[in-house]
């Protein structure tokens, strides 16, 4: 077989393609937690902790020269990441619990036996007579 042809078949297949999908909207999810983390989780911080803004706060470890630009440890920017990264966690493990729920839930369900077919309900009706 082909080089090609398994590529083919492994491409198609259809976990590589849910897992293509979960991948681009996890993407975009993560963008959204950034925006929401960035935009209105943490300016609310700041303004508790003194109109403090987090994107800003580093050390600068040496001066910017006109030949080399500034080198900071930007903890502010961290401090986000760390939080996106939190709520993020979170979600998905609200997710992945509440699959999971619903999993056993529908384990759990006792499935009714199937109703016995005509055949069977005269069979029965023929045995009990027989045996009176």
């Amino acid at each position: 077989m082909s080089m090609l042809q398994e590529f083919k078949e492994f491409a198609v297949k259809g976990n590589v393609v849910d897992m293509a999908v979960g991948v681009i909207v996890g993407a975009a999810f993560g963008k959204i937690v950034s925006s929401l983390v960035a935009d209105v989780v943490m300016p609310p911080i700041g303004v508790i902790l003194g109109g403090v803004n987090f994107s800003d706060l580093a050390v600068t470890i040496k001066e910017a020269t006109d030949k080399s630009p500034a080198v900071v440890i930007a903890y502010g920017k961290f401090a986000q990441t760390v939080i996106d990264f939190t709520i993020i966690a979170l979600v998905i493990f609200l997710v992945v619990r509440l699959i999971t729920s619903l999993k056993k839930k529908k384990e759990a369900a006792p499935m009714e036996p199937a109703a016995p077919s005509a055949e069977q309900v005269l069979l029965t009706e023929i045995r009990d007579l027989l045996k009176k």
